[in-house]
């Protein structure tokens, strides 16, 4: 046992009493396929932009358009992009989920956007 005056053993490195946060969320996503990451981002991106087009229990509370387009517009922009990688079968459930929120925005705007202009609808086309 070394005395509390005594410098340090310099021979022992910190790294063993101290977890690297990155490399451990490094190893994790590696371990992670594409389409279950990108399946996972469009869920949480899903989830953002209905609760923020007023579609939770407290919807008013929490709905916020202006952050809502922001997010669409970036949902719409990753699944567009993804779908070829994505296949067939999560391409179209993350589209009926991206075109879920576009209508809830679109009603739950007061002045409506024109067709086609609104979020995400430059990567989808118009949403009726």
């Amino acid at each position: 046992m070394s005395d509390i005056n005594e410098a340090p053993d310099t021979k022992e490195s910190p790294d063993r009493f101290f977890a690297d946060p990155l490399n451990d969320a490094a190893r994790d996503l590696s371990e992670v396929n594409a389409v279950e990451l990108i399946s996972t981002v469009s869920v949480h991106l899903l989830s953002a932009a209905a609760l923020r087009c007023g579609l939770a229990e407290d919807g008013e509370e929490y709905q916020d358009l202006d952050e809502a387009r922001a997010i669409i517009n970036a949902l719409a922009g990753l699944v567009t992009a993804a779908a070829p990688d994505l296949g067939d079968t999560h391409a179209r459930s993350l589209r009926d989920g991206l075109r879920s929120v576009q209508l809830a925005f679109r009603e739950a705007s007061v002045i409506p956007d024109i067709p086609g202009e609104g979020p995400g609808e430059k990567y989808t086309g118009a949403v009726a």
